[in-house]
Protein backbone atom coordinates (compact mmCIF):
# COMPACT_ATOMS: atom_id res chain seq x y z
CA UNK A 1 0.00 0.00 0.00
CA UNK A 2 1.27 3.12 -0.58
CA UNK A 3 1.26 5.98 1.61
CA UNK A 4 1.00 9.59 0.55
CA UNK A 5 2.13 12.46 2.58
CA UNK A 6 -0.13 15.50 2.90
CA UNK A 7 3.21 17.84 3.28
CA UNK A 8 4.38 20.36 0.48
CA UNK A 9 8.25 19.29 -0.29
CA UNK A 10 10.95 20.87 1.53
CA UNK A 11 13.32 22.97 -0.73
CA UNK A 12 16.69 22.07 -0.86
CA UNK A 13 19.66 24.81 -0.51
CA UNK A 14 23.16 25.31 1.40
CA UNK A 15 23.01 28.51 2.63
CA UNK A 16 26.16 30.81 4.04
CA UNK A 17 26.18 31.87 7.34
CA UNK A 18 29.44 33.48 7.32
CA UNK A 19 29.37 36.63 9.05
CA UNK A 20 25.35 36.36 10.09
CA UNK A 21 24.03 36.40 13.32
CA UNK A 22 22.10 33.01 14.37
CA UNK A 23 19.57 32.54 17.69
CA UNK A 24 19.77 29.30 19.68
CA UNK A 25 17.11 28.76 22.21
CA UNK A 26 17.63 25.59 24.67
CA UNK A 27 20.87 24.35 25.72
CA UNK A 28 20.64 20.75 25.76
CA UNK A 29 21.46 17.57 23.81
CA UNK A 30 19.87 18.84 20.67
CA UNK A 31 20.53 22.76 21.14
CA UNK A 32 24.06 21.57 21.49
CA UNK A 33 24.00 19.74 18.63
CA UNK A 34 22.44 23.02 16.56
CA UNK A 35 24.68 25.08 18.11
CA UNK A 36 27.87 23.40 17.17
CA UNK A 37 26.80 22.58 13.41
CA UNK A 38 26.29 26.61 13.54
CA UNK A 39 29.34 27.82 14.78
CA UNK A 40 31.65 25.36 12.03
CA UNK A 41 29.88 27.49 9.69
CA UNK A 42 31.63 30.87 10.32
CA UNK A 43 28.49 32.91 11.47
CA UNK A 44 29.86 36.09 13.04
CA UNK A 45 27.80 35.79 16.65
CA UNK A 46 25.31 33.21 18.25
CA UNK A 47 22.69 34.30 20.85
CA UNK A 48 22.29 31.43 23.32
CA UNK A 49 19.38 31.46 25.65
CA UNK A 50 18.58 28.81 28.30
CA UNK A 51 16.79 29.14 31.41
CA UNK A 52 19.39 27.15 32.85
CA UNK A 53 22.64 29.45 34.92
CA UNK A 54 25.39 28.80 32.84
CA UNK A 55 27.15 27.52 35.91
CA UNK A 56 24.29 24.57 35.94
CA UNK A 57 24.93 23.71 31.62
CA UNK A 58 26.98 20.56 30.83
CA UNK A 59 30.78 20.44 30.55
CA UNK A 60 29.79 19.91 26.83
CA UNK A 61 27.74 23.16 26.49
CA UNK A 62 30.15 25.44 28.23
CA UNK A 63 32.95 23.91 26.02
CA UNK A 64 30.47 25.22 23.42
CA UNK A 65 30.22 28.60 24.91
CA UNK A 66 34.23 29.08 25.35
CA UNK A 67 33.60 29.90 21.43
CA UNK A 68 33.54 34.51 21.34
CA UNK A 69 31.40 34.40 18.66
CA UNK A 70 28.61 32.96 21.65
CA UNK A 71 26.85 35.01 23.99
CA UNK A 72 25.06 33.20 26.62
CA UNK A 73 22.19 34.36 28.69
CA UNK A 74 20.00 32.58 31.00
CA UNK A 75 16.47 33.66 30.01
CA UNK A 76 13.64 33.30 27.68
CA UNK A 77 13.44 34.05 24.19
CA UNK A 78 11.91 37.76 23.31
CA UNK A 79 10.27 38.70 19.94
CA UNK A 80 13.83 41.03 19.91
CA UNK A 81 16.52 38.19 20.14
CA UNK A 82 14.68 37.10 16.84
CA UNK A 83 15.22 40.74 15.24
CA UNK A 84 18.11 40.73 12.55
CA UNK A 85 18.94 37.21 12.68
CA UNK A 86 19.78 34.63 9.91
CA UNK A 87 18.61 31.61 11.56
CA UNK A 88 17.01 31.03 15.17
CA UNK A 89 16.81 27.27 16.32
CA UNK A 90 13.93 26.64 19.21
CA UNK A 91 15.60 23.62 20.93
CA UNK A 92 14.23 24.10 24.30
CA UNK A 93 13.05 21.09 26.37
CA UNK A 94 9.44 22.37 26.00
CA UNK A 95 7.27 21.89 22.93
CA UNK A 96 5.18 25.16 23.80
CA UNK A 97 8.30 27.19 24.36
CA UNK A 98 9.57 25.71 20.75
CA UNK A 99 6.06 26.92 19.47
CA UNK A 100 5.92 30.62 20.85
CA UNK A 101 9.56 30.79 19.64
CA UNK A 102 8.63 29.55 15.91
CA UNK A 103 5.46 31.95 15.89
CA UNK A 104 7.39 34.80 16.98
CA UNK A 105 10.04 33.89 14.00
CA UNK A 106 7.25 33.94 11.44
CA UNK A 107 6.06 36.97 12.19
CA UNK A 108 9.49 38.33 12.16
CA UNK A 109 9.99 36.59 8.95
CA UNK A 110 13.21 34.86 10.27
CA UNK A 111 14.04 31.37 9.49
CA UNK A 112 13.49 28.84 12.10
CA UNK A 113 13.98 25.13 12.87
CA UNK A 114 11.73 23.52 15.60
CA UNK A 115 13.29 20.54 17.22
CA UNK A 116 9.93 19.27 18.93
CA UNK A 117 7.66 19.78 15.90
CA UNK A 118 9.74 20.27 12.61
CA UNK A 119 6.72 21.34 10.43
CA UNK A 120 6.04 24.55 12.37
CA UNK A 121 9.14 25.85 12.18
CA UNK A 122 10.47 27.38 8.02
CA UNK A 123 12.98 24.40 7.84
CA UNK A 124 14.21 21.09 8.76
CA UNK A 125 18.02 20.65 9.42
CA UNK A 126 19.04 17.97 6.85
CA UNK A 127 21.97 14.95 7.45
CA UNK A 128 24.89 15.98 6.08
CA UNK A 129 27.74 14.06 4.77
CA UNK A 130 31.10 16.05 4.48
CA UNK A 131 34.44 14.97 2.78
CA UNK A 132 37.13 17.89 2.00
CA UNK A 133 35.03 20.65 0.65
CA UNK A 134 32.02 18.27 -0.84
CA UNK A 135 28.87 18.23 1.09
CA UNK A 136 26.00 15.57 0.67
CA UNK A 137 22.45 16.64 2.39
CA UNK A 138 20.03 13.28 3.08
CA UNK A 139 16.48 13.94 4.01
CA UNK A 140 13.84 11.22 4.75
CA UNK A 141 11.17 14.37 5.04
CA UNK A 142 11.04 13.42 9.18
CA UNK A 143 9.65 9.71 8.70
CA UNK A 144 12.75 8.38 9.97
CA UNK A 145 16.22 10.41 11.35
CA UNK A 146 17.70 6.95 12.33
CA UNK A 147 17.71 6.09 8.99
CA UNK A 148 18.87 9.56 7.92
CA UNK A 149 22.22 8.89 10.36
CA UNK A 150 22.73 5.91 8.81
CA UNK A 151 22.52 6.83 5.22
CA UNK A 152 24.96 9.65 6.04
CA UNK A 153 27.65 7.40 7.14
CA UNK A 154 27.09 5.62 4.04
CA UNK A 155 27.15 8.70 1.94
CA UNK A 156 30.45 9.57 3.42
CA UNK A 157 32.13 6.58 2.27
CA UNK A 158 30.55 7.11 -1.35
CA UNK A 159 32.01 10.64 -1.65
CA UNK A 160 35.80 9.68 -0.30
CA UNK A 161 37.02 9.34 -3.24
CA UNK A 162 34.75 12.01 -5.27
CA UNK A 163 35.91 14.30 -3.03
CA UNK A 164 39.56 13.77 -4.62
CA UNK A 165 38.31 14.44 -7.98
CA UNK A 166 36.55 17.22 -7.11
CA UNK A 167 39.26 19.03 -5.26
CA UNK A 168 41.55 18.24 -8.67
CA UNK A 169 38.88 19.83 -10.31
CA UNK A 170 38.52 22.66 -8.19
CA UNK A 171 42.10 23.51 -8.66
CA UNK A 172 41.94 22.91 -11.99
CA UNK A 173 39.37 25.21 -13.57
CA UNK A 174 40.65 28.72 -12.65
CA UNK A 175 43.48 27.85 -14.15
CA UNK A 176 41.63 26.77 -17.42
CA UNK A 177 39.47 29.94 -17.49
CA UNK A 178 42.58 31.79 -16.53
CA UNK A 179 43.41 31.27 -20.36
CA UNK A 180 40.20 32.60 -21.55
CA UNK A 181 39.57 30.54 -23.97
CA UNK A 182 36.02 30.19 -25.43
CA UNK A 183 33.82 29.59 -23.30
CA UNK A 184 32.30 25.61 -25.13
CA UNK A 185 36.01 24.98 -25.28
CA UNK A 186 36.26 25.18 -21.74
CA UNK A 187 32.71 23.63 -20.99
CA UNK A 188 34.02 20.19 -22.88
CA UNK A 189 37.29 20.44 -21.35
CA UNK A 190 35.32 20.23 -18.16
CA UNK A 191 32.74 17.63 -19.24
CA UNK A 192 35.71 15.70 -20.46
CA UNK A 193 37.42 15.71 -16.50
CA UNK A 194 34.25 14.45 -15.34
CA UNK A 195 33.51 11.64 -17.30
CA UNK A 196 36.92 10.44 -16.84
CA UNK A 197 38.87 7.69 -15.15
CA UNK A 198 40.40 10.07 -13.34
CA UNK A 199 37.66 9.03 -10.37
CA UNK A 200 39.04 5.64 -10.33
CA UNK A 201 42.56 6.33 -10.49
CA UNK A 202 42.78 8.35 -7.70
CA UNK A 203 40.67 5.75 -5.10
CA UNK A 204 43.66 3.45 -6.27
CA UNK A 205 46.33 5.91 -5.77
CA UNK A 206 47.62 5.38 -9.43
CA UNK A 207 48.69 9.04 -10.00
CA UNK A 208 50.86 7.49 -13.13
CA UNK A 209 47.81 6.73 -14.86
CA UNK A 210 46.19 10.25 -14.04
CA UNK A 211 49.35 12.50 -15.26
CA UNK A 212 49.05 10.18 -18.55
CA UNK A 213 45.43 11.48 -18.42
CA UNK A 214 46.37 15.32 -18.14
CA UNK A 215 49.01 15.13 -20.15
CA UNK A 216 46.74 13.99 -23.17
CA UNK A 217 43.53 15.83 -22.51
CA UNK A 218 44.88 18.83 -20.94
CA UNK A 219 46.23 22.15 -23.18
CA UNK A 220 50.00 22.18 -23.15
CA UNK A 221 50.62 25.75 -21.72
CA UNK A 222 49.03 23.36 -18.73
CA UNK A 223 51.09 20.65 -18.26
CA UNK A 224 53.73 22.89 -15.68
CA UNK A 225 51.40 22.53 -13.15
CA UNK A 226 50.24 19.04 -13.13
CA UNK A 227 52.46 18.02 -9.98
CA UNK A 228 50.21 20.98 -8.49
CA UNK A 229 46.81 19.27 -9.35
CA UNK A 230 47.87 15.96 -7.93
CA UNK A 231 49.63 16.91 -4.80
CA UNK A 232 48.13 15.39 -1.59
CA UNK A 233 45.15 14.22 -3.24
CA UNK A 234 45.39 9.97 -3.09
Amino acid sequence: MQISSPHTPLYPLFLSLEGRACLVAGLGGVGQRKLAGLLACGPASVLVLDILRKEDLSAEAAALLADSRTRFESRACTPADIQGRALAFAATGSTVENARIAAMCREANVLCNCASAPRSGAFSVPAVARQDGLAAALSTGGASPALARRWRRELEDWLAPRARVARLMGRLRPLVLALRAETGQNAELFRRVASSPLQHWLAEGDLQSCRQWLLAELPPVLHVHIAELLDDLP
